[in-house]
């Protein structure tokens, strides 16, 4: 049932900055004392400490709002989920995106350590983003010439991380929405290449930079294509607080990393190509309202997320009333001005990540005409990248 979400922000953001500010202390707390120590110490409790957090918000996906995430693959690969380091890269296509990844990621039991390149306003956002720092998340400008070092070194720190990773790559740089994919087929008009119908151009240097530095340590490339079904409203943060429910299709499929060319250029077709064939898939989803190419796949909904919601509520409750107990705080002006403007900040704050998650409000990133393909012939839509 839909609740309205003015009922249900205020709380949920109490309980999400209360636990969020105590998991950020703990990592501040590790990154100064256990890290200059033992760094592969630091990222084993850090992915443990940075999850009392994270599944705060798997549980508002599973429990709260009842999104179903159904995934399409095949076993092997389900298999090899969350027991090898792997390059995760999905189109960009709901607000909720990372947070479906997240799901997969703790199903998989990789979630501490699920890793994502993204913009750099991200990690000024408080609590979440305190905390994908703290995680080695890795923060671009969207400016090549300052990026490519920052990606590099650290692509590089990752090659030594203890415990199998994913790390989240959108090579479209931004979410989907209609007037972007409108900007999207006037530019591949322009420049010949394959008119995109439910994706964006891929923007490359990423990918290639990620490939040739991971791939001596990197053994997999998952991938991920996301569909919502026509009979399922887009899921958005908005809705998961209003508690209202959403389907959302995953296809998984893995490349080895040894299937890739070796040229920085081949690299870079071979992303433009599997975006073409991603196409294509979505193409088959919209027809069929599933992917019929490969087996649905149980993934369950476990219990862990809701058991650490429930003992984050508790804590926060117990402390409240230890802290009134005996206590005229709540008697004076001065104390009911202080909670007034707490819950005042936890209610900006809130509207701040509602915001923040919104594909209307994300920014289009540029895409540069691609060396590839300078004949100005369009190429062939049906093509996908090369596997042995």
């Amino acid at each position: 049932m839909a609740i309205p979400a003015a009922l249900v922000i205020l709380p949920l953001g109490v309980l999400f900055f209360f636990s969020g500010l105590v998991v950020n202390l703990i990592q501040a707390i590790c990154y100064v004392l256990v890290r200059p120590i033992t760094k592969n110490g630091y990222r084993r409790m850090n992915r443990f400490v940075a999850e009392l957090l994270w599944l705060e918000l798997v549980w508002l996906i599973d429990w709260w709002a009842g999104v179903q995430i159904k995934v399409f693959t095949d076993r092997e690969t389900l298999k090899l989920m969350g027991k090898e380091h792997a390059l995760v890269v999905s189109n960009h296509r709901s607000d909720i995106d990372w947070l479906v990844g997240w799901i997969l990621a703790q199903r998989s039991g990789c979630l501490g350590s699920t890793l994502a390149v993204m913009k750099k306003s991200s990690k000024f956002l408080p609590v979440l983003g305190w905390s994908m720092w703290f995680s080695e998340y890795l923060f671009l400008e969207r400016s090549w010439a300052k990026d490519e070092i920052t990606l590099k070194s650290g692509l590089l720190r990752l090659k030594d991380y203890p415990l199998p990773f994913w790390l989240a790559l959108f090579v479209e740089g931004t979410r989907f929405t209609e007037a972007k994919l409108l900007a999207a087929k006037e530019y591949a008009i322009a420049n010949g290449l394959p008119v995109p119908r439910n994706v964006l151009i891929p923007r490359t240097k990423g990918f290639v930079s990620a490939v040739g530095h991971m791939r001596s340590f990197v053994p997999a490339i998952y991938d991920v294509t996301v569909a919502i079904p026509k009979t399922s409203p887009t899921p958005t943060m908005l809705r998961l607080f209003k508690g209202q429910a959403s389907v959302v299709h995953v296809h998984i499929k893995r490349h080895s990393m040894k299937e890739l060319p070796q040229s920085e250029d081949a690299i870079a077709q071979w992303c433009r190509d599997m975006f073409v064939a991603k196409d294509a898939l979505m193409d088959k989803h919209v027809a069929e309202d599933t992917f019929s190419d490969a087996e649905l796949q149980e993934l369950g909904r476990p219990i862990k997320s809701l058991l650490v919601a429930i003992s984050w509520a508790c804590l926060l409750i117990l402390g409240s009333l230890k802290l009134l107990q005996g206590s005229t705080f709540l008697s004076s002006w001065k104390g009911l001005t202080f909670s007034a403007t707490g819950l005042a900040i936890v209610t900006v704050l809130m509207q701040i990540l509602i915001r923040f998650s919104q594909s209307e409000r994300s920014t289009p990133a540029k895409v540069v005409p691609t060396k590839a393909n300078t004949s100005g012939r369009p190429l062939d839509p049906r093509q996908q990248p090369k596997q042995k």
